[in-house]
């Protein structure tokens, strides 16, 4: 199964409407004919944390969401993805349960990673340590069992102490079928793409970062590959890293994320100077999925490490920060910049970073689905939502800024706004011109503007824009003849 080339929603499954069965009919009544290239719904299943991302079990469908069936009403109009984390499942799955009662006893003792896996007698080295990329202060937990006693264990991620989020063992034998359960199961339920997520730290091993630690992950990653593509599921893995590291990944032949593209766009509409992404629109690989906003945020840190100064990226920064934006930080010392910069990704919604700017938003997105790949929109960009203070307030989570939920009654409000009308007529575009089956070239552009052509057989187009405006348009040709020229 390989993905199509057309425009693909990502979406929470309550936040069109509160529910899937709601999704489902918003999809049906709003947007019956935009989402060609799918829907990516982010995590479905009962969770204990980080909204979602913290899964007790992939075997079910949150009951507040609905249920596999309504996934399955989904899937019979589009093509779905749903997300594995690879690297962690919840404190609270029944796996993790037995452990807390029967310890290393438990006959799910091995998928988990005790320190004396890593380390011999289970007591890391300093300079170990010291090179691990951390997602938080320690890497580890630790966790009353009601057999034995204190186990610590590895956990990655989690901003509670002890974690929600308790770390797999990928190179266990009873991790492995875990995983082959949890993907026959989405096969049965018509499941056809699925995000890796957090793959870069599934690998623990003495001396590296444990961080995309070659050449396991390699092995582990064609592993899982091989299983899915087995069940007609294709992957894609989530890793934020160097661009090297995703150019690697391009090279073996999987699909990766366009990291480096939402950021790349915000800082060119901001200076108004187009040399930088025409640079990196000239050299990219092909085989990518395109963003501009996500449920996280805009990637800086590690992400366009070599691509952009410090100095640049700072005035982005401090311009997002003065439109509402809150940060994320990198918070190893040991992988901020020797200069202390340490911003890893820019939380805000993107049409409240370019001010409300109707024509700017517009050119972003004109950009994007010109940019080759396939493009997906985040639900709160396809409605022009701009920042959400409250949420924020509310939960003291700074994501949550780019994570409004929408009544039916706001979708239908939202859908009427002229804004979101044109990204819905730039968005059937790009599904149906057949130049964007054909080649891409980066034409000839001044510090001012940008070119970008699409062109298959007789079939032309090209994007122009403005950026002294922020204004553009496309130009459609047929037989090499000029049809008509459309204002984005």
């Amino acid at each position: 199964m390989a993905f199509k080339n057309k425009v693909q929603l990502i979406t929470y499954p309550d936040s069109l409407g509160g529910n899937l069965q709601q999704l489902n009919e918003v999809l049906l009544r709003y947007f019956p004919d935009v989402f060609q290239g799918g829907v990516h719904i982010l995590p479905p299943y009962p969770s204990s944390g980080d909204r979602g991302f913290a899964p007790l079990t992939y075997l079910e469908i949150e009951p507040d969401f609905g249920s596999w069936q309504d996934i399955r009403a989904i899937s019979s109009q589009h093509d779905i993805m749903l997300d594995l984390m690879v690297n962690h499942i919840s404190r609270q799955s029944p796996w993790f349960q037995d452990f807390l009662r029967n310890g290393r006893h438990s006959r799910f003792a091995d998928l988990f990673l005790p320190l004396d896996k890593i380390w011999p007698g289970g007591k890391p080295d300093q300079k170990d340590m010291e090179k691990i990329f951390l997602r938080r202060e320690q890497p580890f937990s630790s966790y009353r069992i009601e057999s034995t006693g204190e186990e610590t264990l590895w956990t990655t991620f989690g901003k509670v102490t002890p974690s929600e989020q308790i770390d797999l063992d990928v190179n266990s034998p009873a991790t492995r079928s875990l995983m082959k359960e949890f993907l026959a199961n989405f096969s049965r339920n018509g499941i056809r793409f699925l995000r890796l997520d957090a793959i870069g730290y599934v690998i623990k091993k003495p001396g590296t970062s444990c961080f995309f630690v070659e050449p396991e992950i390699d092995e582990f990653l064609a592993w899982i590959a091989g299983e899915a593509r087995a069940l007609g599921i294709e992957v894609l893995p989530e890793v934020h890293a160097h661009y090297s590291t995703q150019f690697s990944l391009a090279d073996k032949g999987y699909w990766i994320y366009d990291f480096i593209l939402p950021y790349l766009v915000l800082e060119t509409l901001l200076t108004r100077h187009s040399g930088k992404l025409l640079d990196y629109l000239r050299t990219r690989p092909h085989r990518q999925c395109t963003m501009l906003d996500c449920h996280d945020g805009i990637p800086v840190k590690p992400d366009l490490d070599d691509i952009v100064s410090t100095r640049d990226a700072q005035a982005v920064v401090a311009a997002c920060l003065q439109r509402g934006a809150n940060l994320s930080r990198i918070f190893s010392p040991s992988h901020r910049s020797s200069d202390g910069f340490d911003v890893h990704q820019i939380r805000c919604a993107y049409y409240s970073m370019l001010d409300c700017d109707d024509d700017a938003y517009l050119t972003a997105r004109a950009i994007q689905f010109f940019t080759p790949g396939v493009p997906q929109v985040y639900y709160v960009g396809l409605l022009a939502g701009e920042n959400d203070f409250q949420r924020v307030e509310e939960t003291g989570e700074g994501r949550e800024i780019n994570r409004h939920n929408y009544t039916i009654d706001e979708i239908r409000h939202a859908v009427q706004k002229p804004v979101v009308q044109r990204l819905l007529h730039l968005i059937r575009y790009r599904n149906t011109h057949p130049a964007f089956d054909g080649e891409f070239s980066v034409l000839d552009s001044t510090g001012r503007e940008i070119r970008l052509q699409w062109q298959n057989g007789a079939n032309r187009c090209v994007l122009i824009v403005d950026l002294h405006t922020r204004k553009s348009v496309i130009e459609s040709f047929d037989s090499g003849e000029k049809l008509h020229q459309i204002s984005v």
